[in-house]
């Protein structure tokens, strides 16, 4: 189990700065160590500095007075705090999570709730998932109290036959209820399958596993939402009832 903010900067393209010229050697730092330099930052004690991403990774560089010399390194306060962290928090992982989050909203899930409901939350889950099925469980009281909307995304890779049951799911006259009755039944309720699945329908499997693998989530279900901060969170597993509830909110 596992709850934690999202932080895989790994996740989107890197941001580009755009602001003004960057001094000479910041630039000629950067450009030679492949940092794309995201953001200026407010550095205590007289710093300039700025914030830039390498590969999965936030760099924090400042110049020295004489504007000659570049360092690349964390900066702390006098109590050992970690400041930087804070620098790529706001400047990359944030925003970066909120592109995420316009990114899955234009999936296309098996969506249980009303649109007017004042939380959404996006589920990756395979059929064979028990897990998934404990917390869709879990999380029905608020989808049926309309305080929830529950947006299910469908991947297949837990089970030779996730595929197969995902298809005949998302093929049904209704996959909403078809879901329902599935996790209901304990797994043992499915549409009928006619045993080949449509191309169109691979593609869809194959789009929702990819959203999953770029968020970084290796198993289901994978669930994102994002905070009262508007700042993407992301919890693999089953949620604990203190992460039940700052998903949800009070249980109605």
């Amino acid at each position: 189990m596992k709850s934690t903010l999202l932080l895989a900067a790994c996740l989107l393209p890197g941001l580009a700065y755009s602001a003004e010229a960057l001094p000479p050697v910041v630039k000629t730092f950067s450009d030679q160590q492949g940092i794309k330099i995201v953001k200026k930052i407010d550095a205590p004690g007289g710093l300039q500095g700025w914030v830039g991403q390498y590969q999965d990774m936030g760099v924090s560089l400042f110049l020295t007075p004489d504007g000659k010399h570049v360092i690349s390194g964390y900066l702390y306060d006098d109590k050992g705090k970690n400041l930087s962290e804070g620098y790529f928090q706001q400047a990359i992982y944030v925003p970066m999570g909120r592109e995420m989050w316009k990114t899955l909203n234009a999936a296309h899930p098996i969506k249980e709730g009303p649109d007017s409901a004042a939380r959404k939350v996006i589920v990756f889950a395979d059929p064979f998932c028990p897990y998934c099925k404990q917390f869709w469980s879990a999380a029905q009281p608020w989808v049926d109290a309309g305080k929830v909307q529950l947006n299910t995304l469908l991947v297949a890779f837990l089970n030779p036959q996730s595929g197969r049951y995902a298809t005949a799911i998302l093929n049904a006259a209704d996959p909403v209820q078809a879901w329902k009755e599935y996790e209901l039944s304990g797994g043992k309720k499915l549409p009928h399958f006619d045993g080949a699945t449509p191309r169109e329908t691979f593609n869809l499997l194959q789009r929702h596993q990819k959203l999953m693998d770029d968020l970084g989530a290796s198993a289901t279900p994978a669930i994102y939402y994002m905070n009262d901060k508007n700042e993407l969170q992301q919890v693999v597993g089953m949620p604990d009832e203190k992460q039940m509830a700052e998903m949800f909110g009070p249980k109605p």
